[in-house]
C-alpha cells in the first residue's frame, strides 16, 4: 500500500472541511510508455485498496485486470477504515481521532479525492474505469464529473439511483449500530457488537434467498437432535457479523452507508434520462439476475440513456455478491469490452 498525504484543506459537499487528507492506494503491473494501459478500479462498500485481496482470480495473468498487460490502480474511498482519512484518522485540530465528529461525505466527495491522487501520478485518461456497486457509483459520478477521463467504463451490480428498498436495508443496519450502548463512545471499537448485528443485515440483500437455500441448507449429518433450533445458518450470521466487526469500524460503514443512501446522478443535473444521455464513455453494463439490491431492472436507465452502451445479464444464484463470485463469467464479458 502507498500513501499520497495532501497537506491542503478539503471541502467536502456539506461545506464542511478537512484540514489535509491521507489517501492510501495500491498499483499493480506497469504503466507503459504511452499512458494509455490504465484500468482504475473503485471498490465497494467495506473494501480496500487492494484489488487482489477482495476480487479473487481478477488480478493475474488472463484476467481482466492482468498486470502482465495494464497499470492496474486503485484507491481507498474517503471516510474508509483502510488508509484513506476517515473516523480513525487523527484530526489535526484535537490530536486525537475523529471518531463521531468525522463530517458526512458523499460519492462525489469519494471521486474528488481519487481525482487528486490521478493529478498526483500524472493520470489524465484510463484505458478502463471500473466499480461494482459503490464502486459503480463513483465511476459514474467520475465519468460525469470528468467526461474525458475514461475511454471506457464498466459498470457492475450497481444504479443511478438509492432506491427506498436500498436505503432501508442501509437504515435498518444503522438503527443496529445505534442500538448499541458504546455507539458515540470516543474508542476505535465503539458500536462493534452494532456493527456485526448491521453486517448480519446487509448479507441478506447481498445474498437473497437462492444463494442461502442453496449454501446455508443443513446437512442432515450435522443436525443437532438435542437442539433443533439450531440452525446452520445461525452460525454464517453470526460468523460473518464478527468478520465484520473484527476488521472494520462502526463510523466508517455508517457514514459510507449514508454516503450510499445519498448517492443520485441526477441530482442538481437535471432530469435522469437527460443527464445519462450526456455519459460520453464507451459503457458496459453487467447486471446479475438474482440481485435484489440492485436487481436487472434498475440497469435500464443506463441502457436506455447512455448513447454508447452495451448489455449483460450474467445468471447467477449468488445475488449481489454474484460480483465477487462469478469471476470466469466477468473476465469473459470485460475482456473483450476492453479488446472491442
Amino acid at each position: 500500500m502507498e500513501i499520497y498525504n495532501y497537506d491542503k484543506e478539503f471541502q467536502l459537499e456539506t461545506g464542511a472541511t478537512l484540514p489535509e487528507l491521507q489517501i492510501a492506494y495500491h498499483t499493480f503491473g506497469r504503466m507503459n510508455a504511452e499512458r494509455d494501459n490504465v484500468i482504475w478500479v473503485c471498490h465497494a462498500l467495506t473494501a480496500n485498496s487492494d484489488v487482489a485481496d477482495w476480487w479473487p482470480n481478477t488480478v493475474v495473468e488472463g484476467g481482466f485486470l492482468d498486470p502482465s498487460k495494464y497499470f492496474i490502480i486503485c484507491a481507498n474511498i474517503l471516510g474508509s477504515h483502510y488508509g484513506t482519512t476517515g473516523p480513525m484518522s487523527l484530526n489535526p485540530a484535537s490530536g486525537t481521532p475523529y471518531y463521531d465528529r468525522f463530517p458526512q461525505m458523499t460519492v462525489r466527495d469519494m471521486v474528488r479525492v481519487h481525482q487528486l491522487l490521478a493529478a498526483k501520478l500524472g493520470i489524465n485518461r484510463v484505458k478502463l474505469l471500473i466499480g461494482s456497486s459503490l464502486g459503480g457509483f463513483q465511476c459514474m459520478e467520475w465519468a460525469l464529473m470528468e467526461p474525458d477521463f475514461a475511454e471506457k467504463v464498466a459498470l457492475i451490480a450497481t444504479t443511478p439511483v438509492s432506491k427506498p428498498w436500498a436505503v432501508a436495508f442501509n437504515e435498518s443496519q444503522r438503527m443496529a449500530i445505534e442500538s448499541d450502548p458504546t455507539y458515540g463512545q470516543d474508542s476505535p471499537d465503539a458500536g462493534a457488537n452494532g456493527l456485526a448485528c448491521a453486517r448480519s443485515i446487509a448479507l441478506l440483500s447481498y445474498r437473497g434467498r437462492q444463494a442461502y437455500d442453496l449454501t446455508q441448507a443443513d446437512n442432515g449429518a450435522e443436525t443437532d437432535l438435542d437442539n433443533p433450533f439450531r440452525r446452520r445458518v445461525q452460525t454464517y450470521q453470526q460468523h460473518q457479523g464478527n468478520k465484520l466487526k473484527n476488521r472494520f469500524n462502526a463510523y466508517s460503514y455508517y457514514r459510507l452507508s449514508r454516503a450510499v443512501d445519498a448517492h443520485d446522478v441526477a441530482r442538481g443535473r437535471g432530469p435522469m434520462d437527460e443527464v445519462l444521455k450526456g455519459f460520453k464513455p464507451q459503457t458496459a453494463v453487467i447486471a446479475i439476475t438474482s440481485d435484489i439490491l440492485f436487481p436487472p431492472e434498475d440497469h435500464q436507465p443506463f441502457v436506455e440513456n447512455i448513447p454508447d452502451v452495451e448489455y449483460h445479464l450474467i445468471d447467477s444464484d449468488f445475488g449481489h455478491d454474484g460480483f465477487l463470485i462469478e469471476y470466469k463469467k466477468l473476465t469473459d464479458i470485460i475482456t473483450k469490452f476492453i479488446e472491442k
